[in-house]
């Protein structure tokens, strides 16, 4: 049987994403010297083109690290042993952070919230207003949950604590967010802001990245929790000439600067509102295809992923595994309590148009080949908003 697939592989899973031309031609750079000048310009670069892309003038820090990395920095910077810490947990990606925390030793609180929902906002303030002796030391929530398509209002969950007059750090994965929806960091007075390099970023995985506010770094000096790799402190230090404590990742730097720049040249404006057409039309699909989005509330749809149930008695992970084979298409798994039940169809990093309506085209061949009940009328119903939908261009 021959390996060879002609054509190019549809990555449609919610990150990593598609690696543009651009940027997998700056990762084959010959490596430079991390510690020479022209290593301490680009970092110096990044630094404040990230704080661009966080929406922040307080410092942003990068390890060498995926997500996950990024999430226990936030965590061992800021707090001490056995500080509580309240999740709110309604996705894989929240129930993970948990168990990360756990692990620490910290006292980890999971505020039990519905996947196919946004954070109860409600419930939320209800735990906030009831804890008078202010033993919750940081609330954590995940912006975009890429497990379930779901967004949470963080400038909502920020209120809350407003209101409660709650002293708590908010802490905010924003993983499958950042880059590609509008994250506001500063607007949203959050204290660390949690991302990854390999979705909205458009760079291979690799590098992990925290946000970070003047409550944060105050906070930083008084935690406890054992750290050395991850500590802020030298990070910080060294950063102010260009440098680093560790040996970085030399060259996903040159591709996060070249994605940077394919992000700002676009504008971020037009980014945004590139992910609301293309999430929109892949939800067009869907009510064609008569498929149940799993996200219920029409307000909580993610721009960056869209996660569709299949009927009673048919297995989504079979169906990722035909269409996988017959079209040489990626999609995303179901996780956790939703696995074999959904899956998942990324629309983010580097997409236009026509790469979605392949994207959905396959997904309308397989339901068809793995005879799934649905409508034939996705594909046909998405071109049409497609072609109706005005474009975002800069003036």
């Amino acid at each position: 049987m021959s390996t060879f697939s002609p054509g190019r592989h549809f990555l449609q899973i919610p990150g990593p994403t598609n690696l543009p031309e651009r940027v997998a031609r700056a990762l084959s750079q010959p490596t430079i010297d991390h510690r020479g000048p022209a290593f301490a310009r680009m970092t110096i670069r990044l630094l404040e083109r990230l704080q661009q892309i966080f929406q922040t003038s307080s410092p942003v820090v990068i390890f060498p690290a995926s997500g996950t990395g990024a999430a226990e920095a936030a965590l061992v910077n800021t707090l001490s042993p056995g500080d509580r810490v309240l999740f709110c947990e309604n996705g894989y990606f929240a129930f993970r952070w948990r168990m990360v925390a756990a692990e620490l030793g910290l006292n980890a609180e999971r505020l039990q919230g519905d996947w196919r929902c946004g954070v109860d906002i409600a419930a939320l303030e209800a735990r906030l207003a009831a804890d008078r002796a202010g033993a919750i030391r940081a609330l954590a929530l995940v912006h975009n949950e890429t497990s379930t398509g779901v967004v949470s209002d963080v400038a909502g969950v920020r209120r809350a604590l407003e209101r409660t007059g709650h002293s708590a750090l908010l802490l905010v994965d924003a993983v499958s967010s950042l880059g590609a929806m509008d994250y506001r960091h500063d607007e949203w007075d959050v204290d660390v802001t949690v991302a990854g390099s390999q979705k909205g970023l458009m760079t291979p995985p690799g590098l992990g990245f925290n946000a970070l506010s003047p409550k944060a770094l105050a906070a930083a000096e008084a935690a406890r929790q054992p750290k050395s790799y991850w500590d802020w402190a030298p990070a910080l230090e060294f950063n102010r000439h260009g440098f680093f404590p560790y040996t970085p990742a030399t060259n996903l730097f040159f591709g996060l600067d070249e994605a940077l720049s394919l992000l700002l040249e676009e504008g971020l404006p037009q980014v945004f509102a590139r992910h609301i057409r293309l999430a929109e039309a892949t939800r067009q699909a869907m009510q064609g295809w008569g498929l149940e989005i799993y996200c219920r509330d029409a307000q909580a749809y993610s721009q960056t992923l869209t996660a569709a149930a299949l009927p009673p008695g048919y297995d989504a992970d079979e169906l990722r595994r035909v269409i996988l084979e017959r079209f040489d298409m990626s999609l995303g798994a179901g996780l956790g309590q939703v696995k074999g039940k959904i899956f998942r169809i990324g629309h983010l990093g580097d997409l236009n148009d026509l790469m979605l309506a392949g994207t959905l085209c396959g997904v309308e061949m397989g339901l068809a080949v793995c005879g799934v009940p649905h409508i034939s009328d996705g594909v046909r119903q998405a071109l049409a908003f497609l072609a109706n939908a005005k474009e975002e261009r800069r003036s």
